[in-house]
């Protein structure tokens, strides 16, 4: 399965839009936003698609954000998503609670943990579990997103003009 992950998009719908687009060319069947989503008409752009998203720590009004996206057919999961998707385990959290991050670093029970916050890229290794940030849409010199192959275990980072 072919994974669409962004983050950090602070409502800048214009880039979410071309964001989504470029994972969706690239053949990206499952969206997953990282947090920090900003506003009901980034939400928007994952209606009718297989997406899920969770809350960054700039999701101000997350019972309205979660009303509305669930209203539109969107998988909200609060601060934390536990995913299988094409028989992976998927941890989705945003990044700002540490603590959270350690457990399930220290629990080696997925195969994926998805993550966002800092802005910056990462792929990483710690056991079993593979950490992936898929950089920024918003406040990042290169606004980047990632796609995954659970299948091949490839990921790809893809820059996204702006």
């Amino acid at each position: 399965m072919l994974i669409g992950i962004l983050s950090d998009t602070h409502d800048h719908v214009e880039i979410t839009t071309a964001a989504i687009a470029l994972l969706k060319a690239r053949g990206a069947e499952f969206f997953i936003h990282c947090g920090d989503v900003g506003s009901e008409k980034v939400v928007d752009q994952l209606a009718g698609l297989q997406a899920a998203f969770v809350f960054g720590n700039c999701d101000w009004d997350r019972d309205q954000l979660e009303r509305y996206a669930r209203n539109i057919g969107v998988a909200c999961h609060g601060v934390f998503a536990d995913l299988e998707l094409a028989g992976k385990r998927i941890a989705v959290l945003h990044g700002d609670d540490p603590h959270l991050r350690e457990r399930l670093l220290i629990a080696q029970s997925h195969d994926y943990l998805l993550q966002g916050h800092t802005h910056v890229q990462l792929d990483h290794r710690v056991g079993r579990t593979r950490i992936i940030n898929p950089g920024a849409l918003f406040r990042a010199r290169r606004k980047t997103v990632a796609l995954l192959d659970t299948g091949t275990d490839q990921l790809t980072f893809l820059e996204v003009a702006q």
